[in-house]
């Protein structure tokens, strides 16, 4: 037997392996019983589990990882799918696609051989919403082609792509597909009336809970996007398509982000023409994008835009369909073929399998252009963390709307101090802006005066303190950069930057690093545009919020650098999670100890002392390294052995005391909280009842149905309602009650033990049971449009935010006048009131054109209102966007009501917002007491 005829019958034996491996991995219907589209089916999650373990388990093209748990304490996958010698080089193109994502220490010519090594890594996740199932079969039916086509196209992807094929929400496709199936015929099934959130605190939020990782699937996803395979594309599948349409898509509408790389942005634009030139090949019409529908590339928080923050091309499609067939809707004016709709689909019946078919062919576009443009994606992403890292070791400016309006501003200033007969030849000049300099535009000197002012360059650094009040929260900002795959350093000594000391352990965040965008989200204000439909017109809401700086909204405290600087810093390995290190100082503790009141984690450890059944009091005066409020332990008892675990799992440092503290204590004692929730599950309240956990207070879920029922108060001291859980009054209404809100069935349509879950607040039967209940002593906590109950109650505040019109009638304030959507603002707090002990004077909060009041002119006089927080300037914006913030000037954004013998506690804001607002989380925690009279 000669060699040519040994090597001929070597790769027939391999290609027989090859041929019969694939075909020991079942079809779906073969597994599952039915073909993925098919209408009226679908699969639940323990199904797809078992299908992705066959597959890996007969096919030598996947390798399933587990990345950790959800939840609900499901195992929660990745199938990784490529060329069989792909996978068995896994961590080596792994290695390859981090160095490129980081850019540190990297020539362009060592990246440019690297990029001819490596391998494109595409993300392709489903099942984030889970009642968007596209998403989830999607996925099962992508890995199903992937590992059992044969075609020339298919091989090319396997050999050139390492695929992610991401399950973002097993718990929620186990919940949704059993209630669709529930039903024996299929004409009657519907994902209608899910009894509780699809994940099991948040619901939808888990899509804007990224850039902080609170849920363990973010952690899992996040851990796996930003610190292990660091993907140059990532394609995030949603639902639904706006109407009229099939799907929207790549590219979106602006504005974009002003941290972006703009390799980012024209990447997502070659990836959106690739996505459309498929489905207009295949004759598939119907997508629109850009203005063609609401989503834009301004957000940080979601799965795919936080990958945009890391110079990833994050793909979002948001497609119709589902397992019950359907109407594509007649909508005229989405027939008219334009730039955003080219190819436009009629109306007509839609059914699943035609949704499926569509992502399989807009999944094969985003993987043949990775397949053919590997080596291109892989050093794009290297460039994009290198200008990261150039921009942030130099003097740099970035542009944005501000420093537009700057240079018009300072060109304003001198074409006033013009001559009137001057303004008048240059305004009849025919430029309208008033620009007398050839070609239209403005002299360049007013861009050397805003873009090289030295003051308004970007920093090259942050420094967190180790010395600032709340330092265990600063270590849990901290970490979610960790998690980001952010660099960090910590001060391993004492040092000095621009003539002020900082202690050693404090954090260094620079900006000269590959993801500097996301740095920059997390510490910089966002400003977004004014961006309305046309002149004078209303304003176009923003995707979701308009300004979130996470520093901002937990509290933080830092220094932000602008010249180069350094000092004793040691790297914290990528990943390596912070413990804050606490202190019990026993040394002077023979009286007791003391819990700062400006500390989050002090109530947890007062909520394990006081289940300890030690003895906790508040010490009503001010006190030295601790704050008004803060919290007194007598040394008796199981306090040290409560204390100590504290220190060690929470980080606090508390204070040993000799004696009893000067001046009046009063003691704290649990209460019986219950927090409102509602059928199909409300967001804010799942938020909220995590938080509840996370920081140890014992509460009860209450649905409206028991509070109709009245007796309240033999059951509970607190109930807490969150945004959109207490009706507005007839002809009020309000912004911040727009949102999700589940649909409610008839009582017959659920079964029998959701039915208690159903109802909702309503003014004449669950209103005057409220009333009984804070007459008689109980106290209610209101968070956003909740605050609606002071209006209920005949609280003599008012709306602030109103006009008188031409009739002599009080109406709001039109959006063309005012307009906040999420963003964060500046209050000041009455700190020294013990509603609001550990505040500072003033801080930031999260504000979602949220109520703000005006108190009756003699409510605060009589005492029977007490303001709380409030707006003392007319520029309180922070980061986002305020139109017409002025009016929010001497607005009172929360007050406490006397009613009765109990107490109402209105906030306007978003005190809890997504479990993020850490810095505003004592709001909602000092009201969870009750105290004795002093001691």
């Amino acid at each position: 037997m000669n060699q040519r005829f040994r090597y001929v019958i070597t790769l027939f034996l391999l290609f027989f392996l090859h041929e019969s491996q694939a075909q020991t991995v079942p079809s779906p219907k073969d597994h599952f019983g039915f073909n993925i589209g098919d209408d009226y089916q679908l699969a639940n999650f323990t199904q797809t589990e078992a299908y992705f373990k066959n597959m890996a388990a007969a096919s030598n093209r996947t390798k399933l990882v587990d990345i950790g748990q959800t939840e609900e304490g499901r195992q929660q996958f990745i199938l990784i799918v490529s060329s069989p010698e792909n996978i068995k080089n896994l961590d080596r193109y792994k290695e390859i696609s981090q160095k490129m994502a980081r850019a540190e220490n990297l020539t362009d010519e060592q990246a440019q051989g690297m990029a001819i090594e490596g391998k494109a890594v595409v993300w392709i996740d489903g099942g984030l919403h889970a009642t968007e199932v596209v998403g989830t079969h999607q996925l099962i039916e992508t890995a199903w082609n992937l590992v059992s086509r044969k075609d020339p196209e298919t091989m090319r992807i396997l050999d050139e792509v390492i695929v992610l094929l991401t399950h973002a929400n097993p718990d929620g496709q186990e919940l949704v597909t059993n209630w669709y199936m529930r039903e024996s015929k299929p004409e009657k099934r519907s994902l209608e009336y899910l009894p509780r959130l699809y994940q099991k605190y948040i619901g939808h939020d888990n899509n804007r809970d990224f850039y902080i990782m609170n849920m363990k699937e973010s952690q899992n996803m996040g851990r796996q996007l930003f610190l292990e395979w660091l993907p140059q594309i990532m394609y995030n599948h949603h639902q639904r398509g706006p109407a009229g349409s099939v799907l929207a898509g790549p590219p979106y509408r602006d504005p974009f982000n002003y941290v972006f790389d703009p390799l980012m942005v024209t990447g997502i634009d070659a990836l959106g023409a690739a996505m459309i030139n498929r489905l207009n090949v295949e004759n598939k019409p119907g997508l629109t994008r850009l203005n063609g529908s609401s989503f834009s590339t301004w957000y940080n928080g979601g799965l795919r835009t936080t990958t945009q923050f890391h110079n990833m091309i994050g793909l979002l499609t948001e497609i119709i369909g589902g397992p019950t067939p359907e109407e594509v809707p007649l909508v005229p004016q989405r027939l008219i073929p334009n730039g955003a709709t080219p190819n436009p689909v009629t109306p007509q019946k839609w059914h699943f399998r035609q949704s499926i078919d569509y992502s399989i062919s807009l999944n094969y576009a985003v993987l043949n252009y990775a397949a053919r443009h590997s080596d291109e994606l892989l050093f794009n992403i290297y460039r994009m963390g290198k200008n990261s890292i150039e921009r942030g070791s130099k003097d740099y400016w970035t542009l944005s709307p501000k420093r537009i309006e700057a240079i018009n501003q300072a060109y304003k200033t001198d074409q006033q101090k013009a001559s009137a007969t001057q303004a008048a030849a240059s305004n009849s000049s025919g430029d309208p802006f008033g620009w007398n300099s050839r070609g239209g535009g403005m002299p360049v000197k007013y861009y050397d005066a805003v873009l090289k002012d030295p003051a308004l360059r970007d920093a090259r650094g942050y420094i967190i303190p180790a010395s600032q009040p709340d330092f265990p929260t600063t270590v849990h900002f901290v970490n979610a950069l960790i998690k980001n795959g952010i660099l960090v350093h910590k001060a391993t000594s004492n040092f000095m930057v621009a003539s002020k000391k900082y202690p050693a352990g404090s954090y260094v965040v620079k900006t000269n690093q590959a993801f500097r965008p996301h740095v920059l989200d997390m510490f910089e204000p966002q400003d977004h545009p004014n961006d309305f439909q046309y002149q004078g017109g209303p304003p176009v809401r923003p995707y979701d919020a308009a300004g979130w700086t996470l520093a901002y909204q937990m509290g933080v405290q830092f220094d932000r650098i602008q010249d180069s600087f350094d000092g004793p810093f040691e790297r914290v390995p990528y990943g390596e999670l912070q413990v804050p290190k606490g202190q019990l100082a026993t040394v002077s503790a023979k009286g007791g100890y003391v819990l700062s009141s400006s500390a989050n984690q002090s109530f947890t450890t007062v909520n394990d002392l006081l289940k300890a059944g030690v003895d906790v009091f508040r010490i009503a005066g001010e006190m030295s390294g601790a704050g008004q409020g803060s919290f007194y332990v007598p040394a008796a008892g199981k306090a040290k052995e409560v204390l100590e675990k504290a220190g060690t799992s929470y980080g606090l440092t508390i204070i040993g005391v000799n004696q009893h503290p000067a001046g009046a204590t009063t003691k704290v004692s649990p209460v019986r909280i219950a927090l409102w929730d509602t059928y199909g599950g409300s967001m804010p309240s799942g938020w909220v009842r995590w938080l509840m956990e996370q920081y140890h207070f014992p509460i009860q879920v209450i649905f409206s149905s028991e509070i109709d029922a009245g007796n309240l108060n033999k059951k509970y001291d607190v109930l807490i309602f969150v945004t959109r859980a207490i009706p507005a009054m007839p002809g009020q209404e309000s912004e911040s009650g727009r949102g999700y809100t589940p649909k409610e069935p008839k009582p017959e349509e659920v079964p029998t033990e959701y039915r208690t879950q159903l109802g909702k607040i309503t003014a004449d039967k669950s209103i005057p049971q409220l009333k009984k209940f804070i007459e008689a002593g109980g106290t209610v906590v209101t968070i956003g449009s909740s605050t609606n109950l002071a209006y209920h109650l005949n609280i003599p505040v008012k709306n602030a935010l109103t006009e008188m019109t031409s009739s002599g009638q009080q109406r709001p304030l039109p959006a063309e006048k005012y307009y906040v959507p999420g963003s964060i603002l500046r209050m000041n707090f009455d700190a020294a009131h013990p509603a609001m002990w550990g505040m500072p004077t003033e801080g930031d909060v999260y504000f979602d054109a949220s109520p703000v009041f005006k108190l009756a002119p003699d409510a605060a006089a009589k005492g029977t209102v007490k303001p709380l927080a409030w707006f003392a300037t007319s520029s309180p914006l922070r980061s986002g966007w305020a139109w017409g913030q002025a009016y929010l000037q001497d607005g009172v954004a929360a007050f406490e009501a006397s009613v009765g013998s109990g107490k109402l506690y209105a906030f306007g804001p978003e005190i809890t917002f997504r479990g993020q607002s850490h810095g505003t989380f004592k709001l909602l925690f000092n009201q969870l007491y009750s105290t004795s009279s002093p001691q």
